[in-house]
C-alpha cells in the first residue's frame, strides 16, 4: 500500500518537505525555515518596540519642555519688530502733532503781526474813522477766536488690524495765503511821468530776478522796475503818444519772449503788436484790436482781440493771419462767444483762459475746442462770491487754481474749476488807497517765490502782496 504524500514546497528552500503555513504572509515553510522566519519577525518586533520607546521618550521630553524653539524664535522676532514699529509710529505721530500745532500757532502769530503793523500805521498817520476801528476790532476778534479753537487735528485708529494702527489726521493742505497789507514796490509817488511815477499801469510781467515790466497806458511807455529800485528804467516808448516805430499808444500788456529776451507789447491804440529788442522795433501783428498777450512753452504767441471777440495764436516770424483758438463767433454770451476779452493765460496743455470782461466771467478753451466753459463767474455782474465784475488779469497756477482780478470789486479772487464760488485772496476792502485796498486793479503777476503783484491802476502804483509761508 502506497504512503500518502503530504509534502509541499518550502517557500524558503524550495524543497518538498512537510511544511507549516504562516498566516501573516500566507507562505509555507519547512520547520527549519519556519523557525528562521519567526526569528526575523521577532527582530522586527524588537525594532518597533525600540522605536516606540524612543518616541515615548520624546513625548515625555516635550511634555517637560513643550516649546518649539523655531516657532518661539519667530514669535519673539515678530514681537520685537512689532514693538519697534509701534514705537516708531508713535514717534512719527507725536512729531506730526507738534509740527502741525506749531504751524497753527505760527499762522496765528503772522496774522497778529500783520494786524499790529496796521494798527501802528493807523496810529502814526493819525487818520482813522469808525470803519477803520471796526475793521481792527473784527480782525482782532477773529484771530482771538482762532487761537481759542484747538488745531484741526484728530486721531484715527484702525481697529481691523490685530494691533490697532494709530495715525494722525492732519488738516488738509491749505491754499496759499498772502499778507493783506501790500508793499508798494513801484511808484506810489502819485500820477506822473517821472521815472519814479506811473500813469495808469495796466499789464505787468515779472522775470526770474523779480524785475517788474509795466505797460503804462497813459504814459505810452514800458518801464522796467528792478527789484528794490527807487525808480524805473525806460524800456520802450516814452516818446509821446504816436504811431512812429519808437512810439506807443495806450499799451495794455507786455511779456518777455524767453527764447530771445525781446519785449512784446500790445500797442492797443495803434492796433498792433510790436517787438522791441535792443531799441530795435518791428511790427509782429497789425490791424488788430489787441489787449492781452501770452506765450506758450513752444514759443507761440497768443493775442486777444477786443473788437473781433477772439483769441488768435501766431508763430513769431511767420506773416499770416494766425489761428483762432477761442471765440471768433461774434459778440455774445454763448459758450463759443466773448464780449470784450481782455487778459489771457495759456497753460502747459495749451488751454487758453480768457477774462471775458463784459460777460463778467473767465472762460477756459482747451486745445482745438469749439467752445469754452465757464471756470469763474458767469452769474452776472455783482460782488457775491459766485460773481465777478469786469474781470481783468488772469493766471492759473500749477495746482490749476485760477486767480483773477475782479476789477470793479477791487479785489483778487481764487477759483477752483468746477466750484460754484470763489474766494477773496487780497483786496475786497472797498475802493481806496490804503495798503489793504485797491482801486481799479488791472494786471496780475506772480514772482518765483509766489508773491503777488497787482497793477493798481487808478492809484498809479504796483502793489506786492507777500506770500505767507
Amino acid at each position: 500500500m502506497a504512503m500518502a504524500n503530504n509534502k509541499t514546497q518550502c517557500f524558503k528552500c524550495s524543497k518538498d518537505k512537510i511544511t507549516y503555513p504562516c498566516r501573516g504572509c500566507s507562505n509555507e515553510f519547512c520547520l527549519t525555515h519556519l523557525n528562521e522566519h519567526q526569528q526575523i519577525l521577532s527582530e522586527e518586533l524588537n525594532h518597533i518596540i525600540n522605536d516606540y520607546d524612543e518616541f515615548k521618550q520624546k513625548i515625555n521630553e516635550q511634555k517637560q519642555n513643550p516649546y518649539n524653539p523655531s516657532f518661539i524664535e519667530q514669535i519673539n522676532q515678530w514681537e520685537t519688530d512689532s514693538i519697534e514699529k509701534i514705537q516708531q509710529k508713535a514717534k512719527d505721530c507725536r512729531e506730526d502733532v507738534i509740527k502741525s500745532s506749531q504751524t497753527f500757532i505760527n499762522d496765528v502769530e503772522i496774522k497778529f503781526k500783520d494786524l499790529t503793523e496796521q494798527i501802528k500805521q493807523i496810529h502814526e498817520e493819525n487818520e482813522f474813522n469808525e470803519m477803520n476801528l471796526n475793521y481792527l476790532k473784527n480782525q482782532l476778534l477773529e484771530i482771538t477766536e482762532e487761537l481759542k479753537k484747538p488745531s484741526n487735528i484728530s486721531i484715527r485708529q484702525n481697529s481691523k488690524s490685530f494691533i490697532p494702527e494709530i495715525s494722525v489726521i492732519l488738516p488738509k493742505s491749505k491754499f496759499n495765503k498772502w499778507k493783506q497789507n501790500a508793499i508798494t514796490v513801484d511808484a506810489g509817488n502819485g500820477k506822473g511821468q517821472e521815472l519814479n511815477q506811473l500813469n495808469s499801469p495796466c499789464g505787468t510781467f515779472i522775470d526770474e530776478n523779480k524785475n517788474v515790466f509795466i505797460a503804462e497806458f497813459d504814459n505810452h511807455r514800458i518801464i522796467e522796475w528792478k527789484c528794490n529800485a527807487k525808480e524805473g528804467q525806460l524800456i520802450a516808448g516814452g516818446n509821446g503818444k504816436g504811431n512812429r516805430m519808437d512810439q506807443l499808444n495806450n499799451p495794455t500788456d507786455v511779456i518777455i519772449n524767453q527764447h530771445d529776451h525781446s519785449i512784446i507789447i500790445a500797442d492797443k491804440g495803434n492796433r498792433r503788436v510790436v517787438q522791441w529788442f535792443n531799441q530795435n522795433q518791428q511790427i509782429l501783428i497789425q490791424d488788430i484790436d489787441c489787449y492781452g498777450l501770452a506765450m506758450d512753452k513752444n514759443g507761440f504767441l497768443y493775442v486777444s482781440d477786443v473788437a473781433k471777440n477772439e483769441v488768435r495764436r501766431w508763430k513769431i516770424g511767420e506773416s499770416n493771419e494766425g489761428i483762432i483758438v477761442a471765440g471768433g463767433n461774434g459778440t455774445g454770451d454763448k459758450l463759443n462767444q466773448f464780449n470784450n476779452p481782455t487778459f489771457i493765460f495759456v497753460d502747459e496743455d495749451q488751454s487758453v483762459y480768457v477774462s471775458d470782461r463784459d460777460n463778467h466771467r473767465v472762460m477756459k478753451w482747451t486745445k482745438d475746442a469749439k467752445e469754452g466753459r465757464i471756470v469763474a463767474g458767469g452769474n452776472g455782474n455783482g460782488r457775491n462770491l459766485n460773481q465777478l465784475s469786469a474781470p481783468r488779469g488772469v493766471i492759473v497756477d500749477h495746482s490749476s487754481q485760477i486767480y483773477v482780478v475782479d476789477c470793479e470789486n477791487d479785489r483778487v479772487m481764487r477759483w477752483c474749476e468746477g466750484k460754484e464760488e470763489g474766494e477773496i485772496v487780497v483786496g475786497g476792502n472797498g475802493k481806496g488807497n490804503q495798503l489793504n485796498q485797491l482801486n481799479g486793479p488791472r494786471g496780475l503777476s506772480f514772482d518765483d517765490d509766489g508773491n503777488l503783484y497787482i497793477c493798481d491802476q487808478i492809484n498809479h502804483r504796483i502793489e506786492k502782496f507777500e506770500i505767507i509761508l
